[in-house]
């Protein structure tokens, strides 16, 4: 390799090799995922990049997808040769982004959970500034963030196609929806922002890129990596929409020393169980809430809701609450369907006893 690389430059820490000394897992190396492709895994560490796979009992014991390799772990492997390995355990995750995924009208696709990925420090949540601009999806994807406990940061992209009063405008919303949250306005034409960009990515840090497809995301990669490397479309004329252009989910190791990971585009942010996330995210909300007349307050038509009387007298923007109260009903549909199955689970269970014991009597 050209340029030596160690294993800190990739994010290790101590937490994973307290993690390693606990499992046991001395005698084997470490590396950290990059890719994967359809059951196969890109595994790098300070040694090179190891084609992967998991092993057998390890998909027999896998309960859901999050029980497999995602971009962004770290693994335990044992090498086969120089160019291949076998992945023997994943490391815990110190953070993990992931989201609900599925048609919720189909029986059995009510819950499932993809991991976008893991041991993150910093999400970078882009909209641009065209098409895709709207404060409530900033609020769904922050809220998923939140509940990971990972540094959130937004960035407005494509700056260069709207006046500078727009702009002015668009970050003032954003600014007074989120006050405490980094942003960053950008443009891969008139590289604006691009050294901010560049400044806030910190060496032997992990930064994802969130948003939906054809927000630009791939083009902010290709500038800090200072190459062509990621293939980018354009925006479909017709529909509006961005074309899937990236696949599979990518690291990607900077020249200054950070590690940001690109992600194909999604069309839909649902979320989980991330009521953690959400009180974070609405923590003006969340205030209110604590003054409201009865303890159990839905805000939605109690007498005595300070969270109403707020919106009432304009001192909550409506929109926000109407984000709010939307996802804390996604939150808790997607926690009632897991004990619904566990219910359902439980009286089949019960019948077929019936039905054995019925049997037998015959």
């Amino acid at each position: 390799m050209e340029n030596e690389i160690k294993i800190e430059d990739l994010g290790y820490s101590d937490f994973f090799e307290s993690n390693r000394k606990k499992l046991d897992l001395g005698a084997f190396s470490v590396g950290r995922v990059t890719s994967e492709y359809q059951g196969l895994y890109k595994v790098m560490n300070e040694s090179g990049e190891y084609l992967a796979k998991i092993t057998g009992k390890q998909m027999q014991n896998a309960l859901s997808r999050e029980d497999y390799p995602a971009v962004g772990d770290w693994v335990a492997i044992e090498e086969l040769d120089k160019e291949q390995a076998v992945i023997r355990q994943i490391l815990p995750r110190k953070t993990v982004i992931k989201r609900k995924y599925g048609d919720k009208n189909k029986s059995g696709e009510k819950n499932k959970t993809q991991i976008i990925a893991a041991n993150v420090d910093v999400a970078l949540v882009v909209e641009s500034v065209d098409r895709d601009y709207n404060l409530n999806r900033f609020e769904r994807y922050l809220a998923i963030v939140n509940d990971s406990g990972i540094r959130p940061a937004i960035i407005l992209n494509k700056v260069d196609l709207i006046s500078k009063e727009e702009l002015d405008q668009k970050l003032i919303e954003i600014k007074d929806r989120f006050n405490d949250v980094d942003i960053i306005s950008t443009s891969t034409v008139s590289n604006e922002g691009l050294n901010e960009l560049v400044r806030f990515i910190a060496k032997g840090k992990t930064y994802c890129f969130l948003g939906s497809s054809g927000v630009g995301k791939s083009s902010l990669v290709n500038k800090l990596l200072g190459e062509n490397g990621i293939k980018t479309g354009a925006i479909g004329s017709h529909s509006g929409r961005g074309r899937h252009v990236t696949t599979n989910r990518q690291m990607y190791l900077l020249k200054d020393g950070g590690i940001v990971i690109d992600n194909p585009g999604i069309r839909e942010v649902g979320i989980t169980d991330v009521s953690v996330g959400i009180s974070s995210t609405f923590d003006e909300i969340v205030d209110l809430s604590k003054k409201c007349k009865f303890i159990d307050c839905t805000h939605t038509h109690e007498p005595g809701c300070e969270v109403l009387s707020a919106i009432k007298t304009e001192k909550l923007d409506e929109d926000q609450y109407s984000n709010y109260i939307n996802l804390k009903k996604e939150a808790e549909y997607y926690e009632m369907t897991d004990v619904e199955k566990r219910e359902k689970n439980r009286q089949f269970g019960k019948f077929i006893k019936k039905v054995k014991k019925e049997l037998d009597m015959f």
